[in-house]
């Protein structure tokens, strides 16, 4: 099974009339539930549960304390390449981007890397663009060698690989993975992916999947709010949670609301998405789907992200990059989008603490 024939039982669904027959006595029911099922989650999605934003937020702050206690884990992005074939209109490595190049050799990682881990963060994300010429796996792999001298989890944000390529990688010293599908509309997904190996919908929805049958460890998933209706695009990153979970027990969840950023060759036709959509669609998250962790990254200013902490946050970037290069190099390649919270390792630090949470740099290390 695919988490695309759940996709297919909604092709026809009305959400927007769903959302209209939502009543406030349906959503206090729903508030008043231990577990919630698809439906309940569709109803503190609606409009009308905008009322109820308070009462939400202090179910799901008691849900993640119950299963996360007051912890924060940090870590930062590392940019490996911005080569790119994909034609992606949203996106700053747009193969049509007049932008500035850059693939890290294997020395300037290792820069990187020390630059990196003198912050104290053990915690790392790679990133590519999609180009198996200029960064095969054989390349990230290489990449990898290197980095586990420095981070004890390394989660791989790259173009989807095939399950075999996956469990090359972990064997290698990864342990987690971030696969964004931008967009579950099927229709707006061909029309923002005009060409590249990224125009395969079934093949990148289907690579959270892949991973887990290669035995990662940790999975993020997320739609990029602002491509399409956010309260669909939310329902079917929780319905594509809910199924990662129920299929693969073992593996450690997390969800992200990423929005568009400002980028080289800017999409202008975007979908609005609020501060106070962010806080409903994370809420419902962590009502819904109770173990996942929730990522929040600086594509979020500084002030709204703190504000996100007491309400279910458990992952936070901090001193951020996206250029490749970007922290170590004179020589950066230009970067995917532009960052809103600039705020250093230690200063974030010293925000969560302030709040009476604990900043974890270390979570968890895979024996090998």
């Amino acid at each position: 099974m695919s988490f695309y024939e759940v996709i297919e039982n909604y092709r026809n669904f009305d959400f927007d009339n769903c959302f209209k027959k939502v009543t406030d006595n349906q959503i206090k029911t729903v508030l008043g539930k231990d577990r919630i099922d698809e439906y309940d989650f569709l109803t503190l999605l609606s409009p009308k549960a905008e009322n109820f934003l308070e009462e939400m937020a202090q179910k799901a702050r008691d849900i993640s304390l119950r299963n996360f206690g007051r912890s924060i884990v940090l870590y930062t992005p590392m940019y490996l390449a911005n080569y790119c074939k994909n034609r992606c209109v949203y996106c700053g490595y747009n193969v049509e981007n007049k932008i500035k190049r850059k693939k890290l050799t294997l020395e300037e990682v290792e820069n990187e890397a020390e630059t990196i881990a003198k912050t104290g963060l053990k915690h790392i994300i790679i990133l590519t663009g999609e180009s198996t010429y200029h960064t095969p796996v054989s390349y990230i792999k290489d990449c990898v060698k290197i980095l586990k001298k420095y981070f004890s989890s390394i989660c791989i944000e790259v173009y989807p690989l095939n399950t075999e390529e996956y469990a090359e990688l972990v064997n290698a010293g990864v342990d987690s993975l971030t696969v964004y599908q931008e967009v579950y509309n099927e229709d707006i997904y061909s029309k923002v992916h005009l060409a590249g190996p990224k125009k395969d919908y079934k093949f990148r929805l289907d690579a959270p999947e892949r991973g887990c049958r290669a035995k990662i460890s940790s999975l993020s998933i997320s739609a990029l709010l602002g491509l399409y209706k956010w309260r669909s695009e939310a329902f079917f990153t929780g319905m594509h949670g809910a199924y990662i979970e129920r299929n693969y027990p073992d593996v450690e969840l997390s969800l992200s609301m990423p929005r568009i950023r400002p980028h080289a060759g800017s999409y202008n036709d975007i979908y609005e998405v609020t501060d106070k959509n962010i806080v409903q669609i994370m809420l419902a998250y962590k009502i819904f789907v109770q173990r996942a962790g929730i990522n929040v990254t600086t594509r979020e200013r500084a002030e709204f992200r703190n504000n996100l902490i007491p309400i279910g946050v458990t992952k936070m970037s901090a001193g951020v990059s996206t250029e490749v290069g970007g922290h170590s190099s004179n020589d950066k390649g230009e970067g995917q989008f532009d960052i809103a919270d600039s705020r250093s390792v230690k200063e974030l630090k010293n925000d969560i603490i302030s709040m009476g949470y604990n900043p974890i740099f270390k979570d968890w290390e895979p024996i090998r």
